[in-house]
């Protein structure tokens, strides 16, 4: 039996211009804070723009723009909360600090009850930030949001590229849209990434420097904005019009 959700979910995007996933093929890597500063990078451009915070198993996007206090309304279903000119969307509104321990079916149901529920409104762009590997929200993803869109994060390890090729040939199988890669946390001058990505036929977008400043922004929006991380996410977004391309 068909799930009548799926056919909400695509009634619920309708008015979404572009959807982008942020994932990586291991966690540690910056995914997240990528994802939030893309969102606030394309809202400070003057979009409407959307965070949904679909890492069940361990959501910190709220820890990073310091989410407190607010709640979503409910009226024919959810409605995200303005926060930072964001419309955000996380788990942890339901969750809190517990533990989410989501298996198999359990993600799939959690994720389309999400997307079913969820009134996004008018936006530009709704960026996902999407748990790391090649697992079920992923999967899933791909099969309910027709149009979406990847960005893939990866650092200068050898051991972390490993798995984002294994993603992209993942992607690239199931027809999805890979905008490009980023490569987070760079120490050292090495063309070991970008030519790896080439290889694979993907677009670079570019690389950002480990930023020692970081982790004392988290949880502080302004200092955020003001991070040579934060610099290096709006040059990338700059120097690929792709990314906001329709």
């Amino acid at each position: 039996m068909s799930d009548t959700r799926v056919n909400i979910i695509n009634k619920r995007l309708l008015s979404i211009g572009k959807v982008i996933a942020v994932c990586s093929g291991k966690g540690g890597v910056g995914k997240s804070v990528f994802a939030s500063a893309l969102a606030l990078s394309l809202s400070k451009h003057g979009y409407k723009v959307g965070l949904l915070d679909i890492d069940f198993t361990s959501p910190s996007t709220n820890l990073i723009l310091g989410v407190e206090a607010v709640s979503p309304a409910e009226e024919k279903g959810i409605i995200p909360p303005l926060v930072h000119d964001l419309r955000y969307m996380s788990i942890t509104y339901y969750s809190r600090d517990r533990p989410t321990p989501l298996r198999g079916i359990d993600v799939s149901n959690v994720l389309i009850e999400f997307l079913a529920i969820t009134q996004w409104g008018v936006l530009d762009f709704l960026v996902l930030d999407l748990p790391p590997g090649l697992g079920d929200v992923t999967l899933d993803t791909i099969r309910l949001i027709k149009a979406v869109t990847f960005i893939l994060i990866t650092t200068p390890s050898k051991i972390a590229f490993e798995t984002v090729r294994k993603l992209i040939q993942l992607l690239s199988e199931q027809h999805a849209r890979i905008i490009g890669v980023v490569e987070n946390m760079k120490m050292r001058d090495s063309s070991f990434i970008q030519n790896q990505v080439k290889e694979h036929g993907v677009s670079f977008l570019g690389e950002i420097a480990f930023d020692r400043d970081l982790e004392d922004a988290i949880g502080d929006v302004d200092k955020l904005q003001e991070t040579k991380f934060m610099n290096a996410v709006e040059e990338i977004l700059s120097n690929h019009p792709k990314i906001t391309k329709r």
